[in-house]
């Protein structure tokens, strides 16, 4: 049957940034197709909430304090993955900060942390995981359509960050498919609700939707959690090293 191939009963998945938004979506959903999540942040009082969400579906969860920017944090999630469930099948590299800061103003600081979090943060726990990783697992990384285009605010942190987990997801896949067996591919969203939209200055969106998106309407979240399972699954077992927009069709505009 075509469906039992989205299907990841069996599978263990792990999710960073699931404190907040699409990560609490990615969360729920993947355990709504059969896995056990461990999901990881650093607000880790708020992955209680998910956890809940997640044991909700029938399925198991771990939750770890994770700050990805930090290479031994993103160990020490694989090790209690591993020592809780003995697997990891899947990595949805979620976490992420943005500013909107203009280039002028921004500071080094604000620079490094955007990209520490964004890009060297997908990097060292992708690195963690493929360690453990089986042939036949799956990396998606959660980039953005601000690494293809711009959308009226200032965020060259950000959108560079993002430009880098296109070709960090290239060069990943051409390493680990033929030689580990790793999948590796990645997400851009357009606009869904997040704490980043939240922070949108009044009427921004709105006119981005009227201008930009074709599909006129901000994106559902299990929208994005669909297609990112599309890709973690034997649905999508034959795709490694490409990057799929979940836009409402920004990239055409």
């Amino acid at each position: 049957m075509i469906l039992e191939r989205f299907r990841l009963d069996g599978k263990v998945v792990v999710v960073t940034g699931a404190s907040s938004g699409l990560g609490v979506a990615f969360a729920r959903g993947f355990a709504e197709a059969g896995a056990d999540v461990v999901i990881g942040a650093r607000r880790v009082e708020r992955l209680a909430d998910t956890r809940r969400l997640v044991e909700e579906t029938g399925r198991r969860c771990l939750a770890v304090s994770t700050d990805v920017a930090v290479p031994e944090d993103c160990q020490a999630l694989v090790d209690a993955a591993m020592g809780e469930f003995g697997q990891v099948d899947v990595l949805i590299n979620n976490a992420g900060v943005g500013t909107a800061v203009p280039a002028l103003k921004e500071s080094p600081e604000e620079f490094r942390r955007v990209v520490d979090v964004n890009l060297h943060g997908s990097y060292w726990m992708a690195q963690a995981c493929a360690r453990v990783m089986r042939p036949g697992s799956s990396i998606v990384n959660i980039g953005s359509i601000l690494g293809e285009t711009t959308a009226e605010l200032p965020q060259a942190a950000y959108s560079a960050s993002k430009a880098a987990i296109i070709g960090l997801t290239r060069d990943l896949a051409q390493q680990w498919t033929s030689r580990r067996g790793i999948r590796v591919n990645c997400l851009e969203p357009g606009f869904f609700a997040s704490e980043m939209t939240d922070e949108y200055p009044d009427g921004y969106l709105d006119r981005m939707l009227t201008r930009r998106v074709p599909m006129g309407r901000p994106g559902d979240p299990a929208e994005l959690v669909s297609a990112a399972v599309f890709l973690a699954s034997t649905a999508g077992s034959y795709i490694t090293g490409a990057t799929l927009p979940v836009d409402g069709g920004i990239l055409i505009t």
